[in-house]
């Protein structure tokens, strides 16, 4: 059975030394999960601190609600909210906060999720291809599987997965959905496999199952990851009181280069004083004991 990591932070050190989070300020965790880096950010915050935790999926909020408010420290106040973090501006208008210390995102899809086959992000379980984070609003991958052009297909495989591949999976999709609509996990992986000639007893002893960069690139495209990071970066700035900090994790290079870009061009024009100079990555300790931390790299900022 594939071990969960969600209880084991990823590079949580580098957290704790980019926000140097401390008593009495005002933190947000942009994508709570199992509340992982919440809990390391609360023990810091107390007394008197304010955390705010957000999540795409309900669940996440429900469950890590009931764990952390058994654990929050007293006159130190804790709202978790059932939101994306790209509506970020909102969420902290309607707890009257105008600004805040720091910002955590740990970008990416959770353990727990993965793990669920009812949830269709895994392409070694059987299950309904379904990809949202957000189980209760949007498209479920099938609906774009099945009806996204053959360019728009390898477009979005090349931009979110980085798979060489794109165009000979496209075709094949396109060929097999004529017939049959793709509905399950394991249909699309047996699709990206053939498509990359590979058997699926090869592909489940790979070092990289050769359905993975596909999936990820559908499950980005499902949740519009792109565009709320995006949209992040834009606003961040506004919502971090002078010498706020924001660190973002990132597992996808498209994703750090856009964090990358908008710190340089915030550097640039005198929006933040300073940033990372390299990506800080997890060490071959942590990699052992997590191995999410392997393509894990943070970048933070410091507002000017």
């Amino acid at each position: 059975m594939r071990r969960s990591y969600d209880h084991i932070p990823v590079l949580s050190r580098h957290v704790i030394e980019s926000l140097r989070p401390a008593p009495y300020q005002i933190l947000v965790d942009c994508t709570l999960g199992l509340g992982g880096h919440a809990s390391l950010l609360l023990e810091k915050i107390s007394p008197g601190g304010t955390l705010i935790g957000c999540d795409f999926d309900p669940r996440h909020v429900e469950l890590t609600h009931a764990a952390l408010s058994q654990t929050t420290a007293p006159h130190t106040t804790l709202h978790l909210r059932h939101s994306n973090f790209a509506a970020l501006p909102t969420l902290l208008t309607e707890l009257s906060i105008e600004k805040v210390d720091g910002i955590l995102a740990d970008l990416g899809v959770a353990s727990p999720q993965i793990d669920d086959p009812t949830r269709g992000f895994s392409y070694r379980r059987p299950g309904p291809l379904d990809m949202r984070m957000d189980p209760t609003r949007g498209q479920p991958a099938s609906t774009l599987i099945n009806t996204l052009s053959e360019r728009e297909l390898i477009e979005s495989m090349l931009e979110l997965g980085d798979e060489t591949d794109a165009p000979a999976i496209a075709r094949l999709i396109v060929e097999r959905r004529r017939k049959n609509p793709i509905v399950t996990t394991e249909a699309l992986t047996a699709i990206i496999c053939e498509a990359r000639d590979f058997t699926l007893l090869r592909a489940a002893g790979a070092k990289l199952h050769p359905a993975a960069r596909a999936f990820q690139a559908f499950r980005m495209l499902v949740n519009r990851e792109t565009g709320n990071l995006e949209r992040l970066l834009t606003v961040a700035p506004d919502l971090l009181k002078p010498g706020g900090r924001i660190a973002i994790i990132s597992f996808h290079s498209g994703e750090d280069r856009r964090v990358k870009q908008a710190f340089r061009d915030g550097l640039r024009n005198g929006i933040y004083r300073e940033m990372s100079p390299e990506p800080l990555v997890g060490t071959p300790e942590e990699i052992q004991q997590n191995p999410r931390a392997r393509s894990a790299k943070l970048r933070w900022a410091e507002r000017a």
